[in-house]
C-alpha cells in the first residue's frame, strides 16, 4: 500500500447515535484511511440498519471496490507488469479472532466479499491466485475481466517508458533502463542496488477500515488492487492479518497504509493493538509502531490509524510535509458538528 508523496493521510470518521449501556460515549465508530466518504457512509448506514461490525466493514470496503476509489481499490486500476489488475482484501472479526483474506485475486470484482466467504465457509485464513478465483466462483461470484481502458492505458504508457520504475533489482538486463524479462546475473556486483521507495512515485490509497459496534464488537478490513506495475504474483500487506489491519474486542483495532512490502515486515496493526493491550493510549501505540519502522526506513511514507475499545482514536503519519486531516461527525443520520480541517 504505497503512499502519496507530500500528502497526509486524511481520515474520515463517523460517530453514530446515542450509545447503549456498554458504550463509552464514542460508540458506534467507523474509522477509515483516506477521505472515501461514500465508503464510510455506507458502513454507517449498515450499522444504523442493524448490521454487524463485520457487515459494516464489508459494505464499506465493497463500496470503494465498486466506485474504484482513487483508482487504487477495485477493478480497473494498478495493473501489474503484464497489464492485469489483481486484488487483495481481508476482513477480521475481533470477537472470534477469525479472519478471511484473498491475495492476488483475479477476475473477481468483489474482493472483500470473497474474503468474507473465506472467513465464513472455510477454516483457512488466506487463499491466493487462481485457486482463490475458483473458490470465489464456487461461492457464486462472477468471473469477469478487471481491466479497463484506464488500466490498459497506464500499462501501455509504462511500457513506452521502458518499464520505469519497476520492482526488480540485481538482474539483467538493467532494470533501471530496460523492460524484462529479467534474469539474475551469474555474479552480482558487490555494491548491488540500494533500496529506493519507488512506490511513492505513484499515488496509492488502499482502504483500511475499523468498525466498533455499539455493543463493543470490533471488526477491521482492507481492500486494494496493489501497487502499479508490481511483479505478477506479488501480495502486499493488505490481506495479511496484523499487517494491513487487526481487531480484538478486548482491546481495539488498527489499520496501516504505505508500502506493503515494508509494512508486512513489521506487522504494525498487530503491534499497535498489542501496545494498547499493555495500557498504551492509541496515540502512543501508533507512535511506537511508526518509530520502529522509521528506524530502518527513515524515508518511508505511510500511516497507522488506531482505535481502542472505548472509541478513542488517532492517525499517525510516518513522514509529513504538509496537508490536511478531515473529521466529520454524524449523529442519528444527520451531520452533528462541523467539518474540521487541521493543517499540520
Amino acid at each position: 500500500m504505497a503512499w502519496k508523496t507530500g500528502l497526509l493521510l486524511p481520515l474520515l470518521l463517523l460517530l453514530l447515535g446515542p450509545a447503549p449501556a456498554r458504550s463509552f460515549g464514542q460508540l458506534p465508530l467507523v474509522l477509515n484511511t483516506w477521505p472515501f466518504r461514500n465508503a464510510t457512509v455506507a458502513a454507517w448506514k449498515t450499522l444504523a440498519a442493524g448490521g454487524s461490525a463485520l457487515d459494516a466493514v464489508e459494505t464499506g470496503c465493497a463500496t470503494c471496490e465498486q466506485q474504484q476509489c482513487d483508482g487504487s481499490v477495485g477493478f480497473g486500476g494498478s495493473p501489474d507488469e503484464s497489464g492485469e489488475t489483481t486484488l487483495d482484501a481481508m476482513i477480521m472479526d475481533g470477537t472470534t479472532m477469525n479472519v478471511g483474506a484473498v491475495g492476488d485475486l483475479r477476475r473477481i470484482k468483489n474482493a472483500i466479499g470473497v474474503a468474507r466467504k473465506v472467513l465464513e465457509h472455510t477454516t483457512h485464513t488466506l487463499l491466493a491466485g487462481e485457486a482463490a478465483t475458483k473458490f470465489a466462483e464456487s461461492m457464486g461470484f462472477i468471473n469477469e475481466d478487471l481491466s479497463t481502458n484506464v488500466s490498459q492505458a497506464l500499462h501501455s504508457d509504462w511500457r513506452a517508458r521502458n518499464c520505469q520504475p519497476n520492482y526488480w533489482k540485481n538482474v539483467i538486463p538493467d532494470s533501471s533502463k530496460y523492460c524484462g524479462p529479467y534474469k539474475p546475473p551469474t555474479v552480482l556486483k558487490r555494491d548491488g542496488i540500494t533500496y529506493e521507495d519507488t512506490a511513492q512515485s505513484y499515488g496509492h490509497d488502499t482502504i483500511g477500515m475499523v468498525v466498533i459496534h455499539k455493543t463493543g464488537n470490533i471488526a477491521a478490513g482492507t481492500s486494494t488492487n496493489g501497487i502499479k506495475f508490481k511483479i505478477p504474483g506479488r501480495i502486499g500487506d493488505s490481506p495479511i492479518p496484523g499487517s494491513g489491519a487487526y481487531a480484538d474486542d478486548m482491546v481495539g483495532a488498527a489499520a496501516a497504509t504505505g508500502d506493503g512490502d515494508i509494512l508486512m515486515r513489521f506487522v504494525p496493526s498487530y503491534q499497535a493493538v498489542e501496545y494498547m493491550r499493555r495500557g498504551e493510549n492509541p496515540t502512543t501505540a501508533c507512535e511506537k509502531v511508526i518509530s520502529r519502522i522509521q528506524k530502518y526506513f527513515p524515508k518511508f511514507f505511510g500511516a497507522v490509524i488506531c482505535a481502542n475499545m472505548t472509541g478513542s482514536y488517532v492517525s499517525k503519519h510516518f513522514k509529513i510535509n504538509h496537508g490536511r486531516s478531515s473529521l466529520v461527525r454524524f449523529q442519528m443520520g444527520k451531520i452533528h458538528g462541523l467539518l474540521i480541517n487541521t493543517t499540520y
